[in-house]
């Protein structure tokens, strides 16, 4: 989930310099912490979909999709052991904040549970790509593994765009659910990042002032938004 060049970043030689330290070690466990649990609830999310699919295919595909996201959680949780974290501990800060996120993006049927997988998978992976970009080298070459083994964004595009073909009446309720995910999904990553204050000396090097982390968060939000349009773009809907 890196696209591997931070070195030509301007800021790379000062993270660099970053990537040590009470506060970088603070940093991963968060980071490693809210992907984990979003790794957990993505597999119980599949799992629990899978049974409303319409077809043995679809519930077949879901339920590999799902056993996808668990593999992830695994190696992230055993990242997280290995720097001498407790897994559990890492992720329980964001467990609350995740759960209304999902409580509040309740699909009404299977293709709308489709959208949100899509969705908020893509955004998601977004987001740790960008953030990831500027951390050390081990932390890249952990997401680029992971990215290299991602299916999913591919195969829900693929059913999405069978499912509006052969329902066209489809494409303005979930253009709609569309919207509503990304701007939820987008107040969710924003609360992670306006939260973790020490955020802004690791993403830039002129040190984790308010007027700093606020122009990057507002950066990222804009790359995650036109990301998002470029995706329902590609499902012939409307972002």
């Amino acid at each position: 989930m890196t696209n591997g060049h931070h070195s030509d970043h301007p800021a790379a030689s000062g993270a660099a310099a970053q990537h040590s330290g009470d506060t970088y070690q603070r940093f991963l466990t968060d980071f490693f912490g809210v992907i984990a649990y979003g790794e957990l609830s993505a597999f119980e999310r599949m799992s629990s979909d899978a049974r409303f699919s319409p077809t043995l295919h679809d519930r077949a595909t879901l339920g590999r999709l799902a056993v996808q996201e668990y593999a992830h959680f695994e190696l992230i949780t055993a990242r997280l052991s290995a720097m001498g974290v407790d897994p559990e501990e890492a992720m329980r800060p964001f467990q609350a904040s995740v759960d209304a996120f999902h409580d509040r993006t309740r699909p009404a049927d299977w293709y709308e549970s489709l959208m949100k997988s899509f969705v908020t998978d893509a955004i998601s992976d977004d987001f740790y790509q960008a953030v990831a970009s500027r951390l050390d080298a081990e932390t890249n070459s952990l997401f680029q593994g992971l990215k290299a083994a991602e299916q999913s964004g591919e195969i829900l595009l693929g059913r999405l765009r069978e499912a509006l073909a052969d329902d066209p009446r489809l494409a303005s309720r979930l253009a709609l659910w569309g919207r509503r995910l990304v701007g939820e999904a987008l107040t969710q990553a924003q609360r992670v990042l306006m939260e973790r204050a020490f955020l802004g000396g690791l993403l830039d090097d002129q040190g984790p002032d308010a007027g700093s982390v606020d122009a990057k968060v507002k950066s990222l939000t804009a790359q995650l938004t036109r990301n998002h349009s470029k995706r329902m773009s590609l499902l012939g809907l409307t972002a």
